[in-house]
């Protein structure tokens, strides 16, 4: 059994020897079988067992996994908890009110032992009812491959994944290893109560189909491991067209990139609305087509409101060329800001112009100094125009949106230089603004860095101010030349 979940624990979890590991343990063969293994194999492990309070037996049962932790030499805590109670509160099935505070313990005590991964017991016999369960609920791909080997994130870890090592092992071939070790697995007789869904599934369903195909069991198993495998490649797909198509987030709003997300193929717009709700609502679970389905079909016919209700308080706005995934209280007003795409560079002629998203436009007039225009630029109160000194800079003017690590020389602050990420705060800029604001730079040849010159609507740069001896004056304004629609 060792030799043949090695590959697994090292390639597939990869799980480290020197760093600890939390196993939940509930005393019965799958969850002992990979405590065992994990030991022989001389992992640094912690046994973690919750008792639900559930069954009479119980507190013997708890006593039980301590006996065996203390007998193979590894660590053992536990915790006990009222099941119903947290029932009655979430309004959940004792289904999942035992699920979710399992993991939750679990997760609590790996982040208290600075635990690498928290490692469960499910195996083939458990991926197969997975599968059949998720294609009776009409589930997409994402159900269909069944669970994974390592999970990060979940509900519970950005940062701890929750590793399943006993996958590919069938629930006979643990109970055989189990017993030749000596234990002796207690046994849970709500596993045989049919009005459980899982159980039904289990004891009467599964049987039935086998009697259609004896091989259904390893036919099931096989094709969650291929479409895995599919599942892993339409990722990859999927966060390139996320990094493509979203233009700014925060806690409870998300912005895409109308004309890119709707230039891509459907498949892909339906995983990149699922990804932006579980982003927004991380706890939620089986996400139905419909609800997918009206996200996407909003891309092409939007509502007269330009507005449609998804999902758990999730509203869906088109602003312009923008499309806002957020709460129902998120107010769009903090998007009424120029914008450029992310990665995309517009060049800015002398003179010249570029169009902007949402109608913004910006134009460059070359002029020469006079006393009339310096009167002028020291009159302006407009923060949409702006005056630079053109005698060291006439040519590879830009307009991009900001970079990690842009810097900016505000006008006024003799020459100081900040971070644009904290001119942008300082300036109360909305965080939804900011990733997209157009930013005219200079291109420098001899690097190929860029100086932000002005961040229109605010401030210029220090270092193209207009003085005494100015010969040339470049004349930028920034207006909206359409209203957004």
């Amino acid at each position: 059994m060792i030799k043949k979940l090695q590959a697994v624990l090292e390639s597939q979890c990869d799980l480290k020897i020197n760093k600890p590991v939390l196993v939940g343990v509930s005393g019965g063969a799958d969850s002992l079988c990979l405590m065992d293994v994990l030991a022989q194999a001389g992992y640094r492990l912690t046994v973690a067992h919750l008792n639900h309070g559930l069954r009479p037996e119980a507190d013997a049962e708890a006593e039980r996994v301590r006996d065996y932790a203390r007998k193979i030499g590894v660590e053992f805590i536990s915790g006990k908890v009222d099941v119903h109670a947290f029932m009655r509160i979430e309004h959940v099935s004792l289904e999942e009110a035992a699920r979710v505070v399992r993991y939750r313990f679990l997760f609590s005590k790996a982040i208290e032992i600075g635990a690498q991964a928290v490692a469960v017991g499910h195996t083939a016999d458990d991926q197969v009812e997975t599968i059949l369960m998720h294609l009776l609920r009409g589930a997409g791909l994402a159900g269909l491959k069944g669970m994974q080997y390592s999970t990060i994130p979940t509900a519970w870890s950005n940062e701890i994944p929750l590793l399943r090592p006993l996958l590919g092992v069938w629930r006979a071939e643990i109970l055989d290893f189990i017993l030749s070790r000596g234990y002796k697995p207690v046994f849970d007789a709500s596993n045989l109560d049919v009005t459980y869904f899982r159980n039904r599934l289990r004891h009467e369903l599964i049987p039935t189909l086998e009697s259609y195909n004896p091989m259904l069991r390893r036919n099931l198993w096989q094709m969650g491991e291929i479409l895995r495998d599919d599942y892993r490649y339409i990722q990859e797909q999927v966060q390139a067209a996320w990094n493509a198509c979203i233009l700014e987030s925060g806690d409870d709003f998300l912005v895409f990139a109308h004309p890119r997300i709707l230039e891509q193929p459907e498949a892909i717009q339906r995983y990149l609305f699922k990804n932006a709700i579980e982003v927004l609502r991380s706890g939620i679970r089986d996400l139905d087509y419909l609800t997918l389905e009206r996200a996407r079909n909003f891309l092409s016919s939007p509502t007269r409101s330009r507005k449609v209700e998804i999902t758990q308080g999730l509203v869906l706005t088109q602003y312009g060329e923008r499309l806002i995934l957020s709460d129902a209280s998120f107010e769009p007003s903090a998007l009424k800001y120029p914008n450029t795409l992310p990665g995309i560079t517009l060049e800015l002629q002398i003179p010249g112009e570029v169009h902007l998203a949402g109608g913004w436009v910006i134009s460059s007039t070359l002029l020469h100094t006079s006393p009339g225009l310096v009167a002028a630029i020291r009159a302006n109160t407009d923060p949409f125009q702006a005056w630079l000194d053109a005698d060291a800079r006439i040519s590879g003017f830009k307009v991009r949106s900001r970079l990690p690590g842009d810097r900016f020389k505000p006008l006024g602050m003799n020459g100081h230089s900040l971070k644009l990420s904290d001119f942008m705060v300082n300036i109360k800029l909305p965080q939804a603004a900011r990733r997209g604001y157009p930013l005219v730079c200079w291109h420098c040849d001899l690097d190929g860095s860029s100086e932000i010159l002005w961040v229109p609507g605010f401030r210029q740069s220090d270092d193209c101010r207009v003085s005494s001896e100015t010969q040339r004056i470049i004349w930028l304004i920034m207006k909206k030349v359409k209203p957004e629609d």
